[in-house]
């Protein structure tokens, strides 16, 4: 199971929505494939693992190892589950199960009437982990949210928007982390101040990987579509008033969602994402923008940069009540994480 879930560190990102899945198989205690969830609507890690076997007489021999309990139903591809019985693979190793109603033990239940012994919670935690993205699009019908900032030990973010020219506060190493994360992520959003003010390019410049679909709350559309990003970005997504939506609700690379902003925005923008089926957002916005999903209480991580600083005014950082969860230092940087313990609610 270990060797399955470290298979899906060199996957791409492109099987979002879908979760990255690592599967293994085993012949006389022997790996003798092993195979990760291609990009999305192409095959699943089960299906790419068992085309590894050029004898397929011997799987009826073999072990199964699975991250994520196999699909039950048809999508995009058929269901993975009749796929393994087909070649009478007699014993499957599932990490955790899959919450999402087409699945949740059918898959079990397919595998287990064609007489396959099924064992599962195989390291589920560290699989719980590999699919917290997926499971918490299932179970609470959104996408993965993680807060990041960075503070001055004085509790600033950033100085005064009349002062306010391009302010590092994180070390060099501090911005490479956050190129990373942005490279593992599906979507990253800000809001209209800090793309007015600050131009961000919101790319993965300093690290090599695939940049986040950016988002942008913008309730009237004051911002200029000049700003950097607009260039970079082959789609963009913008959070927009339902009374200043434009009738065309794509423009270029741009996509307008319209949400009423008289009532509570997290929520709604949560909802719309994922309807777009964004699996997981950085929210790299201002405080005001943080504000709104600390409040409320959306949020799965938070990503905090603290370094010693000469701000003594401007904008406070936003203030929240978590435990911490880790820290390490990034140079003269002090990286604190925060998470919440509800990804134990997904695993069925």
């Amino acid at each position: 199971m270990s060797r399955a879930i470290l298979a899906t560190k060199n996957g791409l990102k492109s099987h979002f929505p879908n979760p990255m899945v690592g599967c293994v198989i085993v012949h006389q205690n022997k790996v003798i494939a092993q195979g990760i969830t291609s990009p999305y609507t192409g095959p699943h890690a089960e299906v790419n693992a068992i085309n590894q076997v050029k004898d397929k007489s011997i799987l009826s021999q073999c072990s199964l190892y699975v991250t994520l309990e196999p699909c039950a139903h048809y999508g995009n591809t058929p269901p993975c589950a009749n796929l393994i019985t087909s070649y009478s693979i007699p014993l499957v190793i599932i990490g955790v199960l899959d919450p999402n109603p087409k699945v949740a033990g059918k898959g079990i239940e397919i595998l287990e009437k064609a007489g396959t012994k099924v064992i599962t919670q195989v390291l589920e935690k560290d699989c719980t982990v590999l699919h917290k993205r997926f499971l918490i699009n299932q179970t609470h019908k959104r996408p993965y949210f993680i807060l990041k900032w960075s503070q001055t030990t004085s509790g600033f973010i950033a100085p005064p928007i009349k002062n306010r020219n391009p302010y590092w506060i994180s070390s060099l190493l501090a911005k490479q982390r956050s190129h990373q994360w942005r490279s593992e992520e599906h979507a990253i959003l800000i809001g209209a101040n800090t793309l007015l003010h600050d131009n961000p390019k919101l790319n993965t410049r300093l690290w090599k990987g695939e940049a986040p679909i950016p988002i942008y709350i913008d309730r009237d559309l004051s911002v200029p579509t000049d700003k950097s990003l607009f260039g970079i970005h082959k789609k963009i997504y913008c959070v927009v008033d339902h009374k200043h939506a434009p009738s065309n609700l794509k423009r270029k690379n741009i996509h307008y969602l319209p949400i009423d902003f008289n009532k509570e925005l997290s929520k709604q923008i949560a909802l719309t994402l994922f309807e777009q089926k964004i699996s997981s957002v950085i929210v790299e916005g201002g405080t005001k923008t943080l504000a709104l999903f600390l409040g409320a209480g959306l949020w799965d991580e938070i990503r905090l940069f603290e370094t010693k600083g000469n701000i003594n005014e401007g904008i406070k950082a936003p203030s929240f009540n978590a435990i911490l969860n880790s820290e390490e230092y990034l140079g003269n940087t002090l990286l604190k994480v925060y998470k919440k313990n509800h990804l134990k609610d997904a695993i069925i």
